[in-house]
């Protein structure tokens, strides 16, 4: 999106905001909520441990990792919360299986039976396998084209029609038809749906059966650069205990950078970017890429780890059994660089967000317990999936239809002051006008998610609760920044996912203006202390996907 574009809708954006009423049924609190509880000092402190060397990235079930956790545990029990794990501990366990790819592994394409490009597995291409097995092969696997890979009955698209792609190699391109055609007549236009994230489209593969899967990697429709996949895809990947050893998901997964996919349709005789506009139009039907092949070997390292969520509580005075829920996830991608600075610090993703929830925390302690409970979980394993939020909303310790309602918070950029708070997912639930309330006597305003096309919606924690029917919120700090502007905000964010978003460069520096950081922790505090000490179940709004789930579980 174009600066001009931004700005005008956000301009838009804030007019519509500023006319939408507030709900007249929201209470307010029993005791105002005293943002004088939050310390910028506390989070700046925070932040800088979680994202120092000492913890080696956090990756989920290394020492770093223990280690990381073990200390959010201690800060939580230094900030008032009572243990609200296993046996009396801060700690919910989460098995995991983690996997490691051996260089002796391999992933070459044939054209003819003579192989004419072979994987380096980090320049231009990446791939893996959910199985749990050590060694798996294919051979002469044929590719075929599949467009986005989708299957979405409600937008009458199958991609796979007509086509049995057992023992094939499906190859598709990343997020879905309406980004390609920016028309919100097809799917939802630009914003991505779940079917153009990557999850999806390796678990529909498995579905119909393929033997591999692979998507096309471009930085525009993908929202990252390829340096954020070969990051994120090398070195040790973590699933949950799957009942089924993965044996539901494709033999391979991976991604091919643009220009390794380039190549392969050129050997097939096919123009890429011919094949991508096809892709866009209802009734594509696959395309087979005539004579190619894929042959591969995964060797790997299999094991059974334990990882886990660190959750703490504090009881409410009155209705003690309904909770406010806060999440943030404590993990990164550990200490798999190369160079002479390898270990990924994961200092704004997400040590912003841990270090926000326990500071929250203890405002809550210091304002003293509220009607209702407070949970606070530092869940594992986002960077692998999603995986310690998913064990938590499978196994909750707080039932989930006594959870009142959910903030997540992930990745607050340190830009400093804006007007503005960015709801991704905005239009969603009754949350965003107590939000709303919030903001006004801050002169703040929310605007939706500028960039909807990258998913963001489909790429953090509260999506897992979500999905179950929790009413979750999911904000973070804007782009129009109070003295120098939209234009700085959107530089300033630009620059951190061209620059240092899943890389070792996303380290912790004393010279951040946390005024930012500190004003998202304030309204998160008053939010969720509100909430608490209130009466009000907030429900999702009418129409949206999760009401249903929502209004079942309250039935309960």
């Amino acid at each position: 999106m174009t600066y001009k574009a931004l700005a005008l809708s956000l301009l838009a954006t804030t007019w519509l905001w500023s006319c939408q009423s507030s709900d007249p049924a929201i209470p307010a609190a029993t005791s105002a909520p005293s943002a004088a509880k939050i310390s910028q000092a506390d989070i700046g402190r925070r932040i800088e441990m979680l994202a120092s060397d000492a913890f080696e990235g956090r990756a989920p079930s290394t020492p770093g990792g223990q280690k990381a956790s073990q200390y959010i545990a201690d800060e939580m029990k230094s900030a008032g919360l009572s243990p609200a794990g296993k046996d009396g501990s801060y700690f919910q366990p989460v098995s995991l299986t983690e996997a490691v790819v051996q260089p002796s592994s391999s992933m070459t394409f044939a054209k003819n039976g003579e192989a004419f490009h072979t994987s380096d597995q980090s320049t231009n291409s990446v791939y893996w396998t959910k199985r749990l097995d050590p060694s798996l092969n294919i051979k002469d696997s044929e590719l075929v084209f599949v467009g986005y890979g989708v299957v979405a009955p409600e937008y009458n698209w199958n991609d796979y029609a007509g086509l049995d792609v057992k023992g094939k190699t499906v190859v598709m391109l990343v997020n879905d038809p309406g980004f390609g055609t920016k028309d919100d007549a097809l799917f939802k236009g630009e914003s991505m749906t779940y079917y153009g994230r990557w999850t999806y489209k390796f678990e529909e593969a498995g579905r119909q059966g393929a033997a591999a899967a692979i998507v096309i990697h471009e930085t525009a429709p993908a929202s990252y650069g390829w340096g954020v996949v070969s990051g994120s895809w090398t070195g040790a990947q973590y699933d949950l205990v799957r009942p089924d050893g993965g044996a539901s998901r494709t033999q391979l997964e991976g991604w091919v950078h643009y220009d390794a996919a380039k190549e392969l349709f050129a050997n097939a005789g096919l123009d890429i970017e011919a094949q991508k506009a096809a892709a866009l139009k209802p009734g594509f039907t696959p395309v087979p890429m005539n004579g190619l092949s894929l042959d591969a070997a995964i060797n790997q390292t299999v094991k059974t780890v334990e990882s886990r969520n660190v959750v703490g509580e504090i009881k409410g005075t009155e209705t003690p059994d309904e909770y406010v829920l806060y999440m943030a996830h404590w993990d990164h991608l550990g200490n798999e660089g190369t160079g002479e600075d390898h270990i990924f610090n994961g200092a704004v993703d997400n040590a912003t967000g841990t270090a926000a929830i326990l500071e929250i925390a203890k405002g809550f302690a210091d304002q003293g317990a509220p009607k209702r409970s407070a949970i606070f979980v530092a869940v594992t394993a986002e960077e692998s999936g999603l995986l310690g939020s998913a064990y938590y909303a499978e196994d909750p310790i707080i039932p989930l239809s006594k959870t009142v309602a959910g903030i997540n918070i992930d990745a607050i950029q340190p830009i400093g002051r804006t007007k503005d708070v960015i709801v991704v997912g905005a239009g969603a639930s009754q949350l965003e006008d107590r939000l709303s309330n919030i903001l006004k006597p801050r002169d703040m305003y929310i605007v939706p998610d500028p960039n909807p096309q990258a998913g963001y919606y489909y790429r953090s924690d509260h999506i897992s609760l979500a999905k179950k029917g929790v009413p979750m919120l999911y904000a973070d700090s804007g782009l129009n920044h109070r003295v120098n502007g939209l234009e700085y905000g959107e530089e300033f964010s630009k620059s951190y996912e061209r620059e240092r978003y899943h890389k070792p460069a996303d380290e912790y520096d004393n010279s951040w203006d946390l005024t930012g950081i500190t004003d998202m922790t304030e309204i998160f505090f008053e939010l969720g202390y509100g909430i608490a000490d209130s009466d009000d179940w907030p429900n999702w709004y009418e129409g949206t996907e999760f009401r249903a789930l929502w209004d079942d579980l309250r039935e309960e």
